[in-house]
Order: C-alpha cells, then structure tokens, then sequence
C-alpha cells in the first residue's frame, strides 16, 4: 500500500484515450509500481473493453477510497459524463470535450487535495474541448488555471532528449515576441528541476536560438542577442552549465547523442519536431506505427502532471491497434517524480 497512488485521466472518449488507458492498466508493469485509477467514463471504458473484446474487469468508484487496485480489476472514477448513444469514434463533439475537461479538472482537485499522489493525462481534442465552451488552448493551459500557477513550461522526455519550452500554444509571430530573458532564465531554472527530480546526471543544459544560425551575430534577427544570450550569461552566473544560444539544427543533433542532459526550445515546433522524431517509430511495411514514445511533464505546478505527448489518433479510435507505450511512460515518469522529495513547485 506504499505505492503511489497515480490519477489518469480517460482522454476524450471518442478518441483512442479510452484503448490506452486500458492497454496500460492491464500491463503488470504499471500495477507493479503504483496504484492507477482513470478519472473518466465508466460506461465508456467498459464498451471499448467489450467491443474490442478484451478481458479487463470494469469498476466504477464514486471516490478514491473505494478503489480495490486489484490487478485485472480497472478502477474508475465514475464522471458519469457521456451519452453512449451520441458518442461515435473519430468525431469532434462538445460532449466528448465536456467530458474529456471534467476529466482533467476532477484530477487536479482530488491531486490538490492530496487525495491522488500524481496526475497522468490522456489525449485531448482542443475543438471538442472549446466547443464545449471550455476555453483553453490545452491541458498545460487548464492545469495552470485551476492550480493558480503563473509560471509554467513543458517538459518533454524521450530517451536522451528532455526538451522545455519558451512558448507552446500561440502562433509563431507572437512566440517569436515572447522569446526574453527572463523566460528564457526561467524555463533553464524549470528544466534542470525537472531534470534533477527525473534522476539525470547530465546536467548540462543547451539553449537554442530563435533565427537561423542563432542570428549571425545580428544579421538574421536581433533576438539571439538581444534577450536568449544575457539569459544564458546570467544563468552562467547563477551556478548553471549551460551553452547558447545554438543553432537548433546543431543543438539538437547533439542533445540526441546525449551531449546535452536537456534542452530549451524557443517555441512549440522547434521542440516538438525532433522530439517526435526521435520517439514515434512509423513501420512502412505494416502501414502502422511500431511505437508511440515521449512523455510531456508540465513543470512549475503545485501538482505533478505527466501526459503522452501525442494526440488523439481519431483516425484509428476505436481498432485496438494503438500503442499504449507513451501511457505507460507516463505513467512511469509520475511514479518516478512522486518519489522525489517535496519541493513547493515542481
């Protein structure tokens, strides 16, 4: 009973979060190191189990207390928030964003409440989500809200790449407004938190630039400068080891062999692209993904968060073929973060 207690939310129904979730919570991997209930839909998750015919025990709870966390036994949280008859697999609905927000909202509170040791978050739909009049640009944006966290980044792990981030859900103009010292000092700060608490001993900390080649000493953008390199003296000055601003195409080359224990990417894309290519293996001949890998951990928060780091897969919801791998790393990582020791933010 000294395992940790982890909170995972079922992801938007309509989506391959229910599949996940299962595939997950009857691997003995994950039993074996924690104590997992889904924050969702009871019905849901039963009917996906059903329909794709697999031997998983359905056990809906009111409260966490009367979890059994017996293995082949699924406890869940009963939300009680989607219509069967309205839900259909691969469709953007307003319900399936109601029921997927109330997910995520219900595990920070009980996460808050202590009643939960960690948070672990399945995919989303941010048009469901906003159609159900719940307006945030995503999980990182809700989490912020309802823990009143005002400084925040996204971590993302994958082997040997741990990349944060400036920004993440804006456009590029505006991202490109937002690369300044003191954020980029902050995210440096936050990863090597994150990094620390993961067990990295690389501690060595690669910032990249905003334009080509880092700027060119001005000829392609005052940014790199101006605001990313009196970031990195400071954080030189603070006792960090770290190098930047570098040209990201060189950057992460390098952060890939491991010559970097985690990197600062100045906007969504920058991080996000060779993050994925580094985890999501794509088998040419089956026409099917191998595996599916990356966990993103939101650092900053009262609370600890760790999600899968792809998206809802509404064009194979409901076949059973998804990998549960980036779940299951998740699920992984909060086990890891909640054995760290206590800190006022993580």
């Amino acid at each position: 009973m000294n395992k940790p207690i982890i909170g995972i939310t079922m992801g938007d129904p309509a989506s391959i979060g229910p599949e996940i979730a299962i595939k997950a919570l009857l691997d003995e991997k994950v039993t074996s190191i924690c104590r997992p209930v889904i924050v969702g839909d009871a019905a849901t998750l039963g009917f996906t189990a059903d329909h794709l015919k697999w031997k998983a025990r359905i056990y809906p709870v009111s409260k966490i207390a009367e979890a059994v966390f017996q293995p082949g036994v699924i406890d869940v949280l009963d939300m009680a928030t989607v219509d069967l008859d309205q839900l259909k697999w691969g469709e953007v609905s307003a319900m399936a964003g109601h029921a997927a927000f109330e997910a995520v909202r219900k595990v920070i509170e009980l996460a808050l409440a202590g009643e939960i040791d960690a948070t672990v978050t399945g995919p989303i739909n941010k048009k469901s989500i906003n159609d159900a009049g719940h307006h945030f640009a995503g999980h990182t944006e809700i989490y912020a809200h309802y823990t009143g966290t005002a400084k925040y980044g996204m971590l993302l792990v994958e082997d040997n790449l741990k990349v944060i981030h400036v920004s993440t859900h804006v456009s590029l103009r505006q991202a490109c407004d937002l690369v300044k010292k003191d954020r980029v000092l902050a995210c440096i700060s936050l990863l090597q938190d994150g990094l620390i608490r993961l067990g990295e001993k690389n501690l060595r900390i690669g910032v990249a630039g905003l334009n080509p080649h880092a700027g060119d000493s001005g000829l392609f953008g005052t940014e790199d400068d101006g605001e990313i390199l009196p970031a990195v003296l400071e954080a030189r000055r603070l006792g960090y080891e770290v190098d930047g601003p570098v040209p990201p195409d060189t950057l992460f080359a390098k952060a890939a062999t491991g010559h970097y224990g985690g990197v600062v990417a100045m906007y969504h894309d920058q991080g996000h692209i060779p993050f994925k290519l580094n985890g999501f293996k794509w088998n040419a001949e089956k026409q099917r993904m191998d595996s599916v890998k990356g966990v993103n951990i939101t650092m900053g928060l009262p609370i600890i968060r760790t999600s899968v780091d792809h998206g809802t897969a509404f064009e194979i919801a409901g076949k059973g073929i998804a990998s549960p791998d980036a779940m299951i790393l998740a699920i992984e990582a909060a086990v890891q973060l909640s054995k760290s020791q206590p800190k006022e933010k993580w």
